[in-house]
């Protein structure tokens, strides 16, 4: 298994334990892009990525990102809306992005605290309990 794979793993688990729990809201599709143009501008960022649906092959998949679209499903709980929006915060344009690692991290921890209102004590105390290293982040 590789590091990537390791991390994506450890991550979803921790969303599983800590974060499904505390956000149990659903967003219809139709209400997706305004929610994101509105964490994107929130980030000081300007063209933000486009909603689409998500094909229907990608069964295995709840939602996916990149800088310039995220796909997502009929309805999408709304911190998995906010974990793909940090994907596309740390990914460029040309498809280089960071992956579930220590950036990716730091950006979906501001997120969960701003727009989900989790708090930040008990995320970073729930991460380095599961071993999920975050960059340090001095925004929010």
């Amino acid at each position: 298994m590789s590091w990537r794979d390791r991390d994506a793993r450890r991550l979803y688990a921790w969303e599983d334990a800590e974060v499904a729990p505390r956000d149990r809201a659903k967003v219809p599709f139709a209400r997706l892009q305004a929610l994101v143009d509105h964490v994107w501008a929130g980030e000081g960022r300007r063209w933000p990525p486009r909603v689409r649906p998500l094909p229907k092959q990608a069964r295995g998949t709840v939602a996916r990102a990149t800088r310039t679209a995220i796909e997502a499903p009929s309805e999408l709980p709304s911190w998995v809306l906010l974990h793909e929006i940090a994907h596309a915060l740390t990914a460029d344009v040309n498809g280089d992005h960071a992956g579930h690692g220590p950036d990716f991290v730091a950006a979906y921890l501001r997120l969960l605290v701003i727009y989900a209102r989790l708090d930040r004590a008990m995320l970073e105390a729930s991460l380095d309990a599961a071993g999920i290293a975050r960059a340090r982040d001095a925004a929010a």
